[in-house]
């Protein structure tokens, strides 16, 4: 299946797979919801919105890899905005004995409003949302990780200001946050510096979308060339749960960790992101992790804002932005 499946392949459905899929002006109008919602939180606004806009709505959230903050930040936007989430396992579902992607989409289209999933692999989420007939979300996959990387817009924003025109940084691993964030960069234009080894470069495909769309992209093994001037500098844990032999990736990797001396080489008022879990000491020293430049828990809070948008504008009809509206 094409890596890039169109959100608009299966009819008048709503689905969020990949942030390739959305235009620029409507990822932006998701970013200015999220950040709508989160201010009506902040000034204990209850309910968030009077309408309760996705209220006696399901959604499903499923999930074959162990989760934290995808789980609670999807469950717990669900309930704010007045729906209910039933949460799944893969390996307590009958698709985990055999029962095709197929059929379990046309299943679950049956019995609830939305899908999230967190799985690992992008083929299932790809064939998911093209046989569901309900809006399907990605939670993570290998390939990609757009949820993540909506709620890390909204935190640079929130502590530099706009972020057309400025410069991010990633280091380490050319992994699914990063292939999101070079789809992000040719959205929202702003400029990214990828410093990775060859052997983990990101997609290709993805970095020759984004050239198409006029993205400004630096690829690099160096560190220091990535991260010099950069407003942002973010990285990731460099073992998932589905990488093989970890010892050699982690001596691969050993060159690309963030300490204070490659944080020095950013801008001065430069911020360090992680979407967790960290493994401190490993990817990102302490002093770097728990700095005052370090907003990885801001990041962690943002993401039940960034999905609330992503619910409201999978569920609700054309007339989705007015549920920001203050």
């Amino acid at each position: 299946m094409n890596a890039h499946f169109s959100a608009s392949s299966t009819g008048n459905i709503k689905h969020f797979l990949n942030i390739s899929d959305l235009d620029s002006a409507t990822l932006r109008d998701i970013i200015t919801l999220a950040k709508n919602m989160k201010a009506m939180q902040e000034n204990r606004k209850f309910p968030l919105h009077p309408a309760e806009p996705i209220k006696g709505r399901m959604v499903a959230l499923i999930f074959s890899k162990p989760s934290t903050r995808t789980r609670v930040s999807f469950e717990v936007g669900v309930k704010q905005l007045g729906g209910s989430a039933i949460v799944l396992s893969t390996h307590e579902m009958q698709i985990g004995r055999g029962e095709t992607i197929q059929d379990t989409a046309r299943v679950l289209s049956r019995f609830v409003d939305a899908i999230v999933l967190r799985t690992g692999s992008n083929d299932d989420l790809l064939e998911l949302a093209h046989w569901s007939s309900v809006p399907v979300i990605n939670g993570l996959t290998p390939f990609s990780h757009p949820s993540q990387v909506m709620a890390d817009i909204i935190t640079f924003e929130e502590h530099l200001g706009p972020i057309k025109g400025r410069t991010i940084a990633w280091v380490g691993d050319g992994n699914n946050v990063a292939n999101s964030l070079i789809e992000a960069a040719a959205q929202f234009e702003f400029k990214i510096r990828l410093a990775t080894p060859e052997t983990l470069m990101p997609s290709e495909k993805v970095l020759q979308w984004a050239k198409n769309k006029g993205a400004d992209i630096l690829l690099t093994c160096n560190p220091k060339e990535a991260v010099s001037g950069a407003d942002c500098v973010v990285t990731d844990t460099w073992v998932s749960m589905s990488d093989d032999d970890p010892e050699k990736r982690l001596k691969i990797l050993e060159p690309y960790r963030v300490n204070q001396a490659l944080m020095a080489l950013a801008a001065p008022n430069a911020i360090f992101m992680h979407c967790l879990p960290a493994h401190v000491g490993e990817e990102v020293t302490k002093d770097v992790f728990e700095s005052a430049r370090s907003v990885v828990f801001d990041e962690a809070e943002n993401r039940l804002h960034a999905h609330k948008a992503m619910l409201i504008w999978c569920m609700m009809g054309d007339n989705w932005r007015q549920y920001g509206e203050r």
